[in-house]
């Protein structure tokens, strides 16, 4: 996976690269098939932006900024807005694929209506 940082209208520090490297990567926790990071700092002359744009497998591609005076809280905000777009995509996916299969659906309905007919017969 490779995480790149640009930034735009001025430098970031080494140690600040480091961290945001080191952050950015725990997104592997939350979905294995991150393939591409790219992280921009445009700092102006009031505020600075982050944006953070995270390209996975099959072509999904999540993207959230945050701004701010600061380029760490900024960064820790827009960090967290991708957690939460990533985490809901897992979670449609994982639920998505949780549909009982075609023959499930047969034979549970097939038990209800025998639990029906039994019910019928007894109640006569």
């Amino acid at each position: 996976m490779q995480v790149a940082i640009t930034c735009r209208h001025g430098s970031v520090s080494d140690g600040l690269r480091e961290y945001i490297t080191e952050k950015s990567e725990k997104l592997l926790t939350y979905f294995e098939r991150v393939t591409a990071i790219q992280i921009t700092i445009d700092q102006g002359e009031n505020q600075n932006r982050v944006e953070i744009l995270v390209d996975a497998e099959h072509k999904h591609n999540f993207v959230s900024h945050a701004e701010g005076d600061e380029v760490k809280p900024n960064f820790h905000a827009a960090l967290s807005k991708m957690e939460q777009q990533i985490k809901k995509y897992k979670q449609k996916i994982q639920d998505h694929r949780r549909d009982l299969p075609m023959n499930e659906i047969a034979e549970n309905g097939m038990a209800e209506a025998e639990a029906e007919t039994e019910e019928e017969t007894e109640s006569e």
